[in-house]
């Protein structure tokens, strides 16, 4: 009989207790946050939407923490900005070493620019100053004597790449910086392209298998 009254209070104290452990370990909680995430949700705020939305209307996009410089091109949608590259340079401003000064030390391109490998093009078909002004030794040349900014160096890749700039400036080629929303922020041909080795190497698709290391 003792153990039969032992069971019966055991049992309906757990019964008692079963509430405030569910809560405790989240077993009610979780229907809880679920129902005020649904409250909040994209598509309750569509639902509950009183006028058509527009993109344009947005007043604060994602922040954008790295420079930009306004374009010099434009799109069908107007003006657009893009990545700034000039303060990225470790060595910048050419004019800091390309001066009128004779350089006297011997191998003295090798010493200074001896990492860059030129693999643009045909194999010996550019040199330094088919893309690098002689004259103004911090800006850019096109093959028409058309100084260009570093910053701007996606008009001097158009004038070779004309299809990928075309692509480029409608959105088919490149990158966006930022969310679709807010003023268009697009990435640099610099940006992913190394300008004196611009051809990606291939990649085969990475594999995971436990056995390698």
């Amino acid at each position: 009989m003792k153990s039969d009254n032992f069971l019966h209070h055991f049992f309906f104290k757990v019964l008692l207790l079963f509430p405030a452990l569910s809560v405790c370990t989240g077993i009610i909680c979780e229907p809880r946050i679920s129902l005020a995430s649904s409250q909040n949700s994209v598509m309750r705020v569509i639902e509950q939407a009183q006028s058509p939305y527009k993109d344009s209307s947005v007043e604060s996009a994602f922040p954008i923490f790295e420079e930009t410089v306004l374009s010099r091109e434009r799109y069908q949608g107007g003006t657009f900005r893009v990545l700034a590259r000039k303060g990225k340079l470790d060595r910048s401003p050419c004019s800091a070493c390309h001066t009128d000064t004779e350089v006297k030390a011997q191998d003295s391109a090798r010493l200074t620019h001896g990492d860059i490998v030129l693999n643009h093009g045909q194999s010996g078909a550019l040199s330094c100053l088919d893309c690098h002004s002689r004259e103004q030794k911090n800006l850019l040349e096109d093959r028409e004597g058309n100084a260009i900014d570093l910053d701007h160096s996606y008009q001097l890749c158009g004038q070779c790449h004309f299809r990928q700039k075309s692509d480029w400036l409608g959105g088919a080629h490149g990158k966006r910086v930022s969310n679709w929303n807010g003023e268009r922020v697009i990435f640099n041909c610099t940006t992913c392209h190394d300008p004196h080795s611009p051809r990606f190497e291939k990649r085969f698709p990475a594999t995971y298998s436990p056995s390698q290391p």
